[in-house]
């Protein structure tokens, strides 16, 4: 009688996994368990008989006892897509009399013709992926530790720095010096270039004030001459506006 009824023999695992690796026989095992007090005989089919080699396909595994199965696949040429395969393993297993030999198991046993009573187990076939590389590891900055500036950052902030210092002007060097006043770094330095500062910008300030009125004067002479401008005024004028120029520019 061929049935499915009845487990004789334990199998363990249900999938048989295989860590994939193109080029290479890879090996996984399984485990034949009788905890009946029977001889069972057992048969190893594969739907790829032609991928995998199985040790021992056939065999006899005694009361209370187990046995091992090697299945080896066969060096691959390449991985199948999304590591996916659909390959299935059938184990048969029959109740055989004691004495029964190993060569004595034939496919015969496992027919429906027969009047034996057929236990089957299918299995499934799954690839694992080979393990990723580790990435490289980045050296990191020790905890805290701000990052180190490279030679190009030192370059671009001296740069920087020239243009400030090109383009400041009176304001910025007394915040300077402010600044150092704050900071309780006032010394007899810092209070006689104060003093210069002053004197300086006092002195620029009453020079330009005077210009202004000059030139006002100078403006309102001509108007008087009939609207007109005498060569004399304009070159006067002209005079006048590139000093007041200059004495801005410090």
């Amino acid at each position: 009688m061929w049935s499915h009824s009845k487990d004789l023999l334990e199998i363990e695992p249900l999938e048989l996994r295989f860590p994939f690796e193109t080029k290479k026989q890879i090996s996984c095992s399984m485990q034949l368990t009788n905890r009946t007090d029977d001889y069972i005989g057992f048969k190893v089919k594969t739907t790829s008989p032609k991928k995998y080699c199985v040790r021992p396909n056939s065999g006899i595994v005694p009361p209370r006892s187990t046995s091992d199965v090697i299945v080896t696949m066969q060096a691959q040429k390449e991985a199948p897509p999304d590591m996916q395969c659909k390959d299935k393993f059938l184990v048969q297993s029959v109740v055989v009399a004691e004495g029964t030999l190993v060569k004595d198991i034939t496919g015969d046993m496992f027919t429906k013709e027969s009047a034996n009573v057929v236990d089957e187990v299918k299995l499934k076939v799954v690839y694992i992926p080979p393990p990723k590389p580790p990435s490289p590891v980045h050296e990191e900055s020790e905890e805290g530790s701000s990052p180190r500036p490279s030679l190009s950052d030192g370059i671009n902030l001296n740069y920087q720095e020239m243009q400030t210092t090109r383009e400041s002007d009176e304001s910025l060097l007394f915040s300077a010096v402010k600044t150092h006043i704050d900071q309780k770094d006032y010394t007899s330095e810092t209070s006689a270039l104060i003093s210069k500062l002053t004197e300086e910008r006092n002195s620029a300030i009453q020079q330009n004030n005077k210009l202004r009125e000059e030139l006002d004067l100078t403006r309102r002479e001509a108007n008087k001459q009939n609207g007109g401008f005498s060569f004399v005024v304009v070159v006067a004028i002209a005079l006048l506006g590139m000093l007041l120029g200059y004495i801005m520019k410090r």
